[in-house]
């Protein structure tokens, strides 16, 4: 027997465990502490009634025997899907409910999206990065390439026609950087990915944040994105999924490589792999798409942004460059002094006593920024920044 030798190209997931043994260290030589952490991706919000009400019906009715299910479809239940597809068509979008797959999260199909395609194909993400693009990618032995996000571009880096690539990830609003490509910016990866034959994979797990009309929450809103993109969203951000698990993935029947369409390939993986998302949870999800889920989930993400725009108005009477914080839950600061991500994460650990994450552990271009959450309590966040400002 022999194991996958890939494995070993990967680091360490030493981000998370080292921001924890240090701060552990600090707290147990000053016990009395009150440490505030503005690392955390995790919603801290619970979910809206409607969700919660939907979840309890769904409960009962698998309770009796004329509403029980068992076994769901892999691609998930109609009456998610023709919802889902209904509110892309409120935005313009126009897709089938045999386009859309039900599942649970982004995250997962992120990676297991890539067993429908060849080892040899080049893989082009951004840096920094969601560390899932990369980490998926070199368990599978691909070649791995990065298009540099830095302080010029405002971390939005461009296409280089002269870079050949065959996967291309992007991500809108971007975790870590919390920044949002405009029309123009998506229209000319849409054209440098068909110009290549390329396909692009476009995480919209943060779509819910963006509050301008002329920026895109969708892929989709651009003229030929049908011919060359797959979406992943999530309800984890949108709607507090991050404990109950539900997301869903756009595959358009106008993708066809080598003459295989890839909305044909990627239902018989899930049939071959995947069970689906419990009854449950659908119906849970479904709610999310009514009127009064939206309005529900809207005052949620609100009041993230709200936190959002009082570190943002910290870091602007500061004068410190970020990206981020308008229409994405993350910010993502330039560290002051020339400070390197670790010297400032230990500088805010031990004289503000608030936790951040150094941006080194997203990537190579990461190192010297550092990234902030809004998922938080609000009295939480107005205390971080009082200490911060206080330095």
């Amino acid at each position: 027997m022999k194991v996958n030798q890939n494995y070993k190209k990967l680091r360490d997931n030493y981000l998370f465990v080292e921001i924890g043994r240090r701060t552990s260290a600090f707290w147990e030589t000053h016990p009395e502490t009150d440490i505030v952490r503005l690392g955390i991706g995790d919603v801290t919000q619970p979910l809206c009634p409607a969700v919660v009400d939907a979840l309890k019906t769904a409960s009962e009715e698998m309770g009796t025997v004329a509403g029980f299910h068992g076994y769901g479809p892999e691609q998930g239940y109609a009456f998610l899907r023709e919802a889902i597809r209904d509110a892309y068509g409120a935005r313009g979008v126009s897709l089938d409910a045999s386009e859309i797959f039900i599942s649970d999260g982004a995250k997962s199909d992120t990676g297991n999206m890539l067993d429908i395609f060849d080892r040899d194909n080049v893989v082009l993400v951004p840096d920094p990065v969601y560390p899932v693009y990369v980490d998926t990618n070199l368990m599978l032995g691909r070649e791995v390439i990065f298009a540099g996000g830095v302080e010029e571009n405002r971390f939005l880096p461009m296409p280089d026609p002269r870079v050949r690539a065959d996967i291309i990830y992007l991500c809108s609003p971007n975790n870590p950087t919390g920044a949002v490509y405009g029309r123009e910016a998506l229209r000319e990866w849409v054209d440098y990915a068909r110009a290549q034959k390329a396909l692009i994979l476009f995480d919209a797990a943060y779509e819910c944040f963006i509050r301008d009309d002329s920026l895109p929450r969708s892929i989709y809103e651009i003229e030929g994105a049908y011919d060359c993109a797959i979406e992943f969203c999530s309800l984890s951000k949108t709607a507090g999924f991050t404990g109950t698990r539900c997301g869903y993935t756009v595959v358009p029947h106008a993708l066809e490589y080598e003459g295989t369409r890839l909305n044909k390939m990627w239902l018989r993986r899930q049939t071959t792999k995947f069970n689906g998302v419990p009854y449950i949870i659908q119906r849970g999800a479904q709610a999310v798409f009514t009127p009064e889920g939206q309005r529900q989930v809207r005052e949620i993400t609100d009041y993230y942004l709200g936190n959002a725009r009082i570190l943002a108005d910290m870091l602007d009477r500061l004068g410190v460059f970020y990206t981020g914080g308008r229409h994405a839950p993350y910010l993502w600061l330039k560290c002051p002094g020339g400070l390197g991500s670790w010297e400032y994460f230990d500088f805010l650990l031990t004289k503000a006593h608030v936790v951040g994450t150094p941006g080194a552990g997203f990537g190579q271009n990461g190192e010297g920024f550092f990234r902030l959450s809004s998922f938080g309590d609000r009295a939480r966040v107005q205390t971080a920044v009082e200490r911060i400002l206080a330095l």
